[in-house]
């Protein structure tokens, strides 16, 4: 009997490792390309739709999700030899693309409003009635989706895209505002803006710098996406008058490019730039300190497909000298099967990639 039930044990256990095989995707890492030293694995797996990412004070990696409509916690079991668990914290929500962490609550971007998760952390599996900071964003899907941060200035920075391809949005739309952590004092930093998916602030200076998704339907080339440097409140950045800081925006165009502020560099056309951050860490060779990532998440509409990768952006100063691939490999050919969002780093000075086609989260290391 005793033989009987070990048997049963065995097969139960040896089955339990198959299904676990059998229904975890194998994602080919082996065609991403890095620089040389440098490493990809995979740090989560079943994250549907993963998007901009926050980290919490006690290490556990919250992300937000678009189409999914999930909120999830990741949560690193790398010591144990376990691999990540992944947590969903709330579903049915509104495009909740955006998170943020702040004083031990988890700040969520709705469409229309931003909620918050007190004492998140303790409650990872069972989550507090969110508090609504404000609902005052405008209803509209069309680039209504958001990445979040708090700035230097302890304050929180929200964009609201432009609701259309091309066209002169109201004061509302087109923009990068600002308020309090309790929704109050909102006002707008940055206007001119088609739609911004991705900021952060130089670690030395902390100025923002963002990224900017070019106009579509001008064909594969035109224009470019954007890199822009916003040192100060009230720059605006030529949407819809003039694209990319040359180009006369079709059938809006009522002022010269000379009013407004050029990009800090050209990325490339249609390659959806979004999620983006300084490498503050010292995992990385000493050459990447204080410089950008990108999120490229992939053209959509381009005759040849770029993007789908991580590009790093060398900055001397306040200015933007070079523009090159980091990691690239979800592309193959006219077939992307994976699509980067959003980019993190992780106290070790890793860099976590969020990828909401595989629905996983990546994680690059240099050296061991």
């Amino acid at each position: 009997m005793v033989r009987l039930i070990r048997a049963a044990l065995v097969i139960f256990i040896v089955g339990l490792f198959i299904f676990a095989a059998r229904s975890t995707p194998t994602l080919p890492l082996d065609k991403i390309k890095l620089p040389p030293g440098f490493s990809i694995k995979v740090f989560a797996i079943g994250v549907p739709n993963a998007r901009q990412m926050a980290l919490g004070s006690n290490g556990v990696i919250f992300a937000g999700s678009r189409e999914a409509g999930n909120l999830y916690a990741i949560v690193d079991h790398s010591k144990d030899n376990r691999p990540a668990e992944v947590i969903k914290i709330a579903q049915g929500l509104n495009m909740p693309s955006g998170v943020a962490f702040r004083n031990g609550s988890l700040y969520v971007a709705e469409i229309s409003r931003v909620i918050r998760y007190d004492g998140i952390e303790s409650r990872l599996k069972n989550p507090p009635k969110p508090v609504v900071i404000t609902d005052r964003f405008p209803t509209e899907q069309h680039h209504g989706w958001k990445f979040i941060a708090f700035g230097p200035d302890g304050m929180m920075y929200v964009p609201v895209g432009a609701p259309c391809n091309i066209c002169r949005p109201d004061e509302r739309h087109g923009v990068i505002d600002r308020m309090n952590a309790d929704g109050s004092g909102l006002e707008s930093f940055a206007n001119g803006i088609r739609n911004s998916v991705g900021f952060d602030w130089h670690p030395v200076t902390k100025e923002l710098w963002f990224t900017d998704n070019g106009v579509d339907g001008m064909g594969d080339n035109l224009p470019p996406d954007e890199l822009n440097y916003a040192p100060r409140p009230g720059m605006n950045f030529g949407f819809p008058d003039c694209l990319a800081g040359t180009i006369p925006g079709p059938k809006f165009n009522q002022q010269p490019c000379n009013k407004f502020t050029p990009p800090a560099i050209a990325l490339g056309p249609h390659v959806a730039a979004i999620g983006m951050r300084f490498y503050t860490g010292t995992m990385f060779p000493p050459e990447y300190r204080n410089q950008i990532f990108i999120a490229e998440h992939g053209s959509w509409n381009r005759s040849v497909p770029i993007g789908y990768r991580v590009t790093l952006v060398r900055l001397d100063g306040n200015k933007a000298v070079k523009y090159e691939p980091f990691a690239e490999g979800w592309l193959q050919g006219s077939k992307a099967w994976g699509r980067p969002a959003d980019v993190l780093l992780m106290p070790d000075g890793s860099l976590l990639v969020s990828d909401d086609k595989a629905d996983a989260i990546y994680r690059v290391t240099y050296g061991k």
